[in-house]
C-alpha cells in the first residue's frame, strides 16, 4: 500500500511541529495548563514520528539536517516576527545560509 504522503511532506511536517515544541518549550512554563502541556508534548511525538517515517526513504543525514535546519530556521523567524527578537544583517544572512542548506540537500537528495 503506497503511502499517502510522501517523505519530504512528513519531513517537512515534522519540522513544522519541531518548531511548535521548541517555542512550547520556551513559553510554556511548569506551571502552564496541562492543556498546554500536552500540546508541547505531542508536537514533540508528532515531530519525532514524522521524522522516522521521513527517514525509512530519505538518507539519514539528509533527512535529520533538513528536519533540525526547518526547525531552526522557523524558531528564529517567529522568533523575530512576532517576539521581537533581534533581526540583525548577519542573523538574517546566517539564517538565509540555513535555507540554502536546506534547498540544496532536497536538491541534491537520491531520495524520493
Amino acid at each position: 500500500m503506497p503511502a499517502l504522503l510522501g517523505p519530504w511532506t512528513l519531513l517537512v511536517l515534522g519540522g513544522v511541529l519541531e518548531m511548535v515544541w521548541a517555542i512550547g518549550f520556551k513559553y510554556v512554563g511548569r506551571d502552564a495548563p496541562l492543556w498546554q502541556q500536552g500540546g508541547v508534548v505531542l508536537a514533540l511525538a508528532g515531530s519525532m514520528t514524522l521524522l522516522f517515517l521521513a527517514m525509512k526513504q530519505l538518507p539519514a543525514g539528509t533527512a535529520y539536517a533538513v528536519w533540525t535546519g526547518i526547525g531552526a530556521l522557523g524558531v528564529a523567524t517567529v522568533g523575530i516576527l512576532v517576539f521581537k527578537e533581534p533581526a540583525t544583517l548577519a542573523r538574517i544572512v546566517f539564517l538565509a545560509l540555513i535555507l540554502i542548506g536546506i534547498v540544496g540537500l532536497k536538491a541534491t537528495s537520491s531520495g524520493s
